[in-house]
């Protein structure tokens, strides 16, 4: 079968209205099984799940028959997706993927049900003083939740059929009742990460973090010497905290994120960090894009140019495609369209994204338009410590609170969430771009140097009137 236009395929097989009509009567929730009645179908699709009510026996038939359309079409076996979607993260996945489809269809790019990942900035409470910090954080946040709120709040994230929830700050290790809610979380399904500066994991902590039901760790290093990381993050002698908390991490085998934020500051040495990342024996390295927000100054001067960026991410991908040894990705949307333009193999290209990095053949890189660039406010959103949504932690624009809030709802139908899906709502040259639906800029970066986040991205290389009018 030819692939080659795979977006029609799904349109015309799991996006027909007829399919969408069927998901979009089974996506609520259930109270009698607990849970969402897409996810109750599909664990008895795939034989997790035994007993259930009428309803949602009738949900599985129905989802059976839209899944082994899409299985068709596909060309994969029925047994292999059993097998994919026994583990819980999997099938909240793939129900969130059914609802997207259901409420919006199929999109360039792609809008789930409900973001795949939620950070939760769980307290501003902080034991470093870093000079980039989007959140300012040190004190804690005024009216910070309960851990009683916090519990409701999962109840809410795991009703939505959100995968992941990555708990940020701050440092939310510092947080007395982390473990707790971690637990709670991990006890719904939920695959629980946590982004910390690493100081704090001792072994014993680690240990605790296992227990408590942590799966990723991704842990900020933002030099390969104690001079580059301990000045940029305001403390003298963490850097060797900092190593030995990944250790800890790798030793007790989370799956290991290390983080650095690409300034002026830094830049130079990310190879040197990634060399360090493989040494260390971590799964992940993660290139952030640096953001306008938070700590002014230190900010509006460390930017990198839009030529050292591309230059950076252009590295990147050379890495990526060539040393196997560890996975490289970035939050810079820059990344996919750099890696469409660069040559390396014409019939099989890896696209990387923020979450991952697949491995397309010539007949599925329009898939790369389905996956998208920039997903804020897509693929992701943010919780802050009062509970208050923004689109993503970098982005400081109070959408509602998650208290208030019916979760679907507001997904469905906040304004500001679907201008930012809206790739073709975008001005100037990211409106205009061929690669507005695999990248579109980071709205982030958009909103904080110009106040409009549909403006363009004054970081990207084809935007560099905008980028001296603002620097």
């Amino acid at each position: 079968m030819d692939i080659s236009n795979t977006l029609e395929i799904l349109k015309l097989t799991i996006g027909n209205k007829a399919s969408r009509k069927i998901i979009r009567s089974i996506s609520e929730y259930c109270n009698k099984c607990d849970k969402n009645r897409l996810e109750v179908a599909i664990e008895l699709y795939t034989g997790i799940r035994k007993n259930a009510c009428i309803k949602c026996r009738l949900a599985e038939k129905a989802i059976g028959s839209v899944l082994k359309t899409g299985i068709k079409a596909f060309g994969v076996s029925e047994n292999e997706i059993k097998e994919k979607f026994a583990d819980s993260y999997w099938r909240k996945s793939l129900a969130n993927v059914l609802k997207g489809i259901g409420y919006f269809g199929i999109t360039r790019p792609f809008i789930p049900g409900s973001p795949f990942l939620v950070v939760w900035d769980i307290t501003y409470s902080c034991n470093l003083k870093c000079k980039h910090c989007y959140s300012n954080s040190g004190k804690p946040l005024e009216h910070e939740l309960s851990t009683d709120k916090i519990f409701s709040v999962i109840d809410k994230i795991d009703k939505a059929s959100i995968p992941v929830l990555a708990f940020s700050g701050g440092e939310p290790l510092i947080k007395n009742d982390i473990f707790k809610i971690t637990k709670y979380a991990h006890n719904k399904g939920i695959y629980v990460a946590i982004a910390t500066n690493g100081t704090l994991i001792t072994e014993n902590k680690a240990k605790e973090m296992k227990k408590s039901g942590v799966d990723f760790v991704q842990i900020s290093l933002d030099g390969a010497t104690p001079e580059t990381h301990d000045t940029f993050r305001g403390i003298n002698g963490i850097f060797e905290k900092t190593i030995k908390g990944i250790k800890n991490c790798v030793k007790e085998d989370f799956f290991v994120n290390v983080a650095a934020t690409m300034t002026n500051y830094n830049y130079q040495e990310i190879p040197q960090i990634i060399d360090l990342c493989k040494k260390l024996n971590v799964n992940w390295f993660m290139a952030y894009n640096f953001v306008p927000t938070g700590r002014g100054e230190f900010i509006i001067k460390n930017d990198l140019k839009p030529s050292d960026r591309e230059k950076l991410l252009k590295n990147l991908y050379q890495k990526l495609i060539n040393d196997k040894d560890i996975n490289l990705l970035s939050t810079a949307p820059q990344f996919s369209r750099v890696a469409l333009q660069m040559e390396f193999n014409e019939n099989n290209k890896v696209i990387p994204t923020h979450f991952f990095n697949p491995n397309l053949s010539n007949k599925l890189v329009n898939l790369a338009d389905f996956i998208g660039g920039c997903g804020c406010g897509r693929f992701y959103c943010a919780i802050r410590p009062n509970g208050n949504l923004d689109p993503c932690v970098f982005f400081p624009y109070t959408l509602g609170n998650i208290l208030n809030e019916d979760f679907d709802y507001f997904w469905k139908n906040n304004t500001v969430l679907n201008d930012l899906r809206n790739k073709d709502k975008l001005k100037n040259n990211c409106g205009k771009c061929d690669y507005r639906y695999v990248c579109g800029g980071c709205r982030a970066r958009a909103y904080g140097y110009t106040g409009d986040y549909l403006e363009s991205d004054p970081g990207c290389i084809n935007n560099i009137k905008l980028w001296n009018k603002y620097t």
